[in-house]
C-alpha cells in the first residue's frame, strides 16, 4: 500500500543516515576555514574548495521524502536502467546504475520480511563495468507476496561502503528506506518468473516512485 504524505512532508529533504563519517569532517573544515579566512589569505585559499566540497557532500547525502507509487515492484534506486537480463532460473535481473549525482538511499522494492542481509567482500571497479558483479556488495532477500525477492547493492569505484539500515527479520513496507551506498554504485533487482518488466534500458528511475513491473 502507498504511504499517504502531505505536500509539506513530500517537500522535505533530510540527510541520509550513515552520512556522518564523511559529512561532519568536511562541513567542520569548511566552517573553520571560512571563519579564519577573514584574518588570513592562506585560510581564504582553503575556504573555497572546502566549502565547495561541503556543499557537494550535503547534496550527495540528501534524502528527500517520496510519495510511494502503488505497484507490485517499485524501483529501489534513483538512477538509470543499465541492463535487463533473463536469468537461467526464469527470473529477470534489472540493473540500475547510480551516478554520484543521484540520491543514494535505497528503498524496499516490495513490502515483506527481510529474510537475509549478506555482506560479500569484493573489488571496486566502476559500477557500469560488467566486472562490477564481483565488487563489494550486500545481497538482500525479502519474503513477499510474490515469493522470495533478491536485491543486490553493489559498490562502485568510489563507493567504498554500503550501510544497511535494517537487519534480518525486519518487516518493511514497500518504499521504506533500507540502506545507503556511499558514492557512485549500482543496485540489481531480480524479478520473479512471470513478472513482465515495465522499464527499458536507458530509462531513468526514481526510488519508491518508478514501477518496475507491468500488470
Amino acid at each position: 500500500m502507498p504511504h499517504s504524505q502531505s505536500s509539506a512532508q513530500r517537500g522535505r529533504v533530510r540527510l541520509a543516515r550513515g552520512a556522518s563519517p564523511w559529512l561532519l569532517p568536511t562541513v567542520a573544515t569548511a566552517a573553520v576555514s571560512l571563519a579564519r579566512s577573514r584574518r588570513s589569505g592562506r585560510w581564504a585559499a582553503v575556504a573555497v574548495p572546502a566549502t565547495a566540497l561541503a556543499a557537494g557532500m550535503l547534496w550527495f547525502f540528501r534524502d528527500p521524502e517520496r510519495e510511494i507509487t502503488q505497484g507490485r515492484v517499485i524501483s529501489p534506486a534513483d538512477g538509470v536502467v543499465q541492463s535487463i537480463m533473463p536469468w537461467k532460473d526464469g527470473r529477470t535481473r534489472v540493473a540500475i546504475f547510480m551516478s554520484p549525482l543521484n540520491v543514494h538511499v535505497n528503498r524496499a522494492p516490495l513490502a515483506g520480511t527481510v529474510t537475509s542481509v549478506e555482506h560479500i567482500p569484493g573489488g571496486f571497479v566502476p559500477a557500469f563495468n560488467k566486472e562490477s558483479e564481483n565488487n563489494e556488495r550486500v545481497v538482500w532477500h525479502f519474503d513477499t507476496e510474490l515469493g522470495d525477492i533478491e536485491m543486490v547493492q553493489i559498490a562502485g569505484a568510489v563507493a567504498r561502503r554500503i550501510v544497511p539500515y535494517v537487519p534480518q527479520g525486519t518487516k518493511v513496507e514497500q518504499g521504506e528506506r533500507i540502506g545507503l551506498i556511499r558514492f557512485g554504485s549500482r543496485v540489481d533487482v531480480y524479478l520473479p518468473e512471470g513478472v513482465d518488466v515495465a522499464v527499458e534500458v536507458g530509462q531513468a528511475t526514481t526510488a519508491g516512485v518508478t514501477r518496475l513491473d507491468r500488470d
